[in-house]
């Protein structure tokens, strides 16, 4: 971690993110550092009502790295930071501070800041460091492996019961806080209808399950009627976000009973509107509710060229052309373009939308020869780098709002994946390096007097397996 601390472009990285951390005009707020026009205002000097000083850009850039890379939440890794001295050298300290660098709300507020051109610019940072450092060649870069897969959203499992009965808390919320008064809220037999569906699931009585839904749907309607009839006297303030609260209700009520929506969207959560039903094809989970998310990853070496997320549940096919795209902008520093794509079966059919890119796959294994077949066998390892970056690195989870949360989320995921690559590099180089150091000094040492030749290549042999195996220990 101090190899890459010091090999990083932190002045590089500070200068392509600083202009969204810039003070921007808004209507009717004067600021006198941007008249063109007369003096500047001399300030007097004296007790500032500017808040506290801003926390230093490189120790929030490599919060958001050292958060994704360990796999930490925004609490965690400050609280982490502040009792680990290796990450604080990491962050640009000199000396060890027992203190937290930031309130983990900071980090929010940093990552709305950036938004998802900022984080890009962090991934992309991530594949120069392992160009630079020739940890991969750079024209392994022009070989991709392309995958879709599930980043979930952080919501419950939606079921018709709990989505009704989140409907009408909602509505009765929405009624007082715009003043509305009513007759019933139906909070006790509301619980109490959530908690029978389940019990009758549970116990696989559908019909039974099926009456407790019905009078859910029934309680939600009466409560929406009510406050319709009673929203015509507030202000037109109110009245939008009341009316947003009912659309929603009214959707939850109207796909609650039929088995599918009618325009074939459903909402799967209250908080999460953007949230989709996908499947995958796996049998232990039929349905994955969330976005679906592409990676790129580079055919030798696993290093992560590409990922962002589609909203929709676009055919995989289709967002080939986007996501080597990107792929394409996060290389540019690198002048290379990817040239090749290595792809599975759903990704057949798309050659017009892709020109000057060679799309590889099993269909297309009667026009490829035999060194292209055998390549076409590493297509399938980025389903493990797609497994690491859901268990170790937070895909499999993704807490931040709206759909521009989503797309930041996968980019910031893919950038801690990068992250621990460096580092595992890094330390893999070292132990090479020292290997040969050792060899080399070994063979300049002469051998001992009362040793013939013969004994002296055993013991050297012998050595050599010992301190291979102490330094791979």
């Amino acid at each position: 971690m101090a190899v890459l601390a010091s090999r990083m472009p932190w002045q590089q990285i500070e200068a392509s993110v600083s202009h969204l951390l810039s003070r921007k005009g808004r209507t009717g707020v004067a600021m006198p550092d941007l008249d063109l026009f007369g003096e500047q205002v001399q300030r007097i000097r004296g007790p500032s009502n500017a808040g506290r000083p801003r926390i230093p850009l490189r120790v929030m850039i490599s919060l958001l790295y050292l958060k994704h890379a360990f796999n930490e939440s925004d609490e965690g890794v400050v609280a982490r930071w502040a009792d680990t001295p290796r990450w604080q050298f990491f962050s640009g300290c000199a000396y060890y501070e027992d203190r937290q660098p930031c309130d983990a709300s900071t980090l929010i507020k940093f990552r709305q800041l950036l938004g998802e051109e900022g984080v890009e610019e962090l991934l992309a940072q991530t594949i120069h460091v392992a160009v630079d450092l020739k940890l991969i060649k750079a024209q392994e870069l022009s070989r991709v492996i392309v995958d879709t897969t599930v980043q979930p959203k952080a919501v419950a499992h939606p079921t018709d019961s709990r989505l009704l009965e989140t409907a009408r808390s909602k509505l009765v919320e929405a009624a007082k806080q715009a003043g509305i008064g009513l007759k019933q809220t139906f909070a006790r037999e509301g619980k109490q209808l959530a908690r029978q569906a389940g019990r009758y699931a549970h116990a696989r009585q559908f019909k039974r399950m099926r009456r407790v839904i019905k009078r859910q749907r029934t309680i939600a309607g009466r409560l929406q009627r009510e406050i319709e009839r009673k929203a015509s006297a507030i202000a037109a303030a109110a009245r939008q976000a009341l009316d947003e609260t009912l659309g929603k209700a009214r959707r939850i009520a109207a796909q609650s009973g039929q088995r599918k929506a009618i325009d074939g969207s459903k909402l799967y959560a209250w908080h999460a509107p953007e949230v989709e039903c996908i499947n995958k094809g796996k049998a232990r989970q039929p349905y994955e509710f969330g976005v679906k998310a592409g990676i790129a990853s580079t055919f030798k070496g696993n290093l992560i060229v590409g990922a962002r997320t589609f909203a929709g549940n676009p055919y995989d096919g289709h967002t080939l052309h986007e996501q080597l795209e990107q792929a394409s902008i996060l290389m540019q520093d690198c002048q290379i373009r990817p040239a090749t794509a290595f792809v599975d079966l759903g990704y057949r059919g798309v050659e017009k939308d892709n020109p000057g890119v060679d799309i590889r796959h099993r269909g297309k294994a009667r026009q490829l020869s035999k060194a292209e077949r055998k390549q076409l066998k590493r297509r399938q390892a980025i389903e493990p780098v797609i497994g690491h970056l859901k268990s170790d690195h937070g895909l499999d989870r993704c807490h931040l709002k709206g759909q521009t949360g989503d797309a930041m989320h996968a980019v910031l995921c893919a950038a801690g994946y990068n992250i621990q690559w460096l580092l595992r590099m890094i330390a893999k180089k070292s132990i090479a390096f020292l290997w040969r150091l050792y060899w080399r000094l070994c063979q300049s040492l002469p051998p001992a007097p009362h040793c013939t030749p013969s004994r002296w290549k055993l013991i050297d042999r012998t050595s050599s397996s010992r301190s291979e195996s102490l330094a791979w220990a």
